[in-house]
């Protein structure tokens, strides 16, 4: 770019989904879910308590307990499949006997309640687990690779949360962060743009041009990122200004 001329791209960025992705509240839905839990923890006692009582009267059944939000660990683990939920029977059995699947025991049956396989299918349509995140998320990222991924989770700049045991990523961040691979450049690959399209220009003079807010871009988790319109806008102002 010849000196003394300056090229100033006067445009605000206004994008829903990446202002969204940055009031992503990690610890109020953290809290939720652990209200959640505490609530089905203490449902699932009044049901045990009642059902222990029919139990003991020989009044119990399971057409009764169905009724009531008791279901056995084979009927649980239907209900979940009827509902799209994959996973095998074996992986699923392990996880109540970790608990990690909340459960109890009436007689020589374990039963599972209703508000427990609610909150697994709630949790399966708002979070992905890290692998499917990653899956997801590499369809438009092709350069990235697990491991990279592992460290953006653990830079948090993919958030996520521990919910019980397992850390989870909001489906609403990783929809969020396609849409940002998919529209914006990071300032590696804008530099790359520029120079592909005959703009040599050094990192450092292209970051301040960042840092003067004269090429309108947006931070995420403290990376820049530069709409690809504004990119275009740039290339084509820089090759003008080199013709005249």
């Amino acid at each position: 770019m010849p000196r003394g001329k300056k090229i100033v791209i006067d445009r605000d960025i206004s994008d829903r989904v990446v202002e969204n992705l940055k009031t992503i509240n990690l610890e109020g839905i953290k809290k939720s879910y652990d209200g959640r839990r505490s609530s089905i923890s203490t449902s699932l006692a009044n049901i045990y308590n009642e059902a222990q009582k029919l139990y003991q009267r020989k009044e119990l059944d399971p057409e009764m307990l169905e009724k009531k939000g008791l279901y056995t660990i084979p009927n649980a683990y239907e209900l979940l499949r009827q509902n799209s939920f994959d996973v095998s029977f074996r992986a699923f059995c392990g996880r109540v006997e970790r608990a990690t699947i909340p459960s109890v025991k009436i007689g020589n049956k374990r039963y599972i309640s209703i508000d427990s396989l609610n909150s697994i299918m709630n949790m399966r349509d708002e979070f992905y687990s890290v692998k499917e995140a990653f899956e997801r998320y590499k369809k438009f990222n092709s350069k990235i690779n697990y491991r990279a991924f592992i460290g953006r989770i653990e830079k948090r700049s993919v958030p996520s949360v521990k919910i019980g045991t397992k850390r989870l990523v909001p489906r609403n961040a990783i929809d969020a962060l396609t849409h940002v691979a998919k529209s914006y450049y990071t300032v590696s690959q804008a530099i790359q743009r520029l120079r592909k399209s005959g703009i040599q220009i050094r990192r450092n003079a292209f970051e301040r041009r960042l840092d003067r807010n004269r090429v309108p871009h947006t931070k995420i988790a403290g990376r820049r990122y530069i709409p690809m319109d504004v990119l275009d806008e740039l290339v084509s102002k820089e090759i003008a200004l080199r013709q005249k």
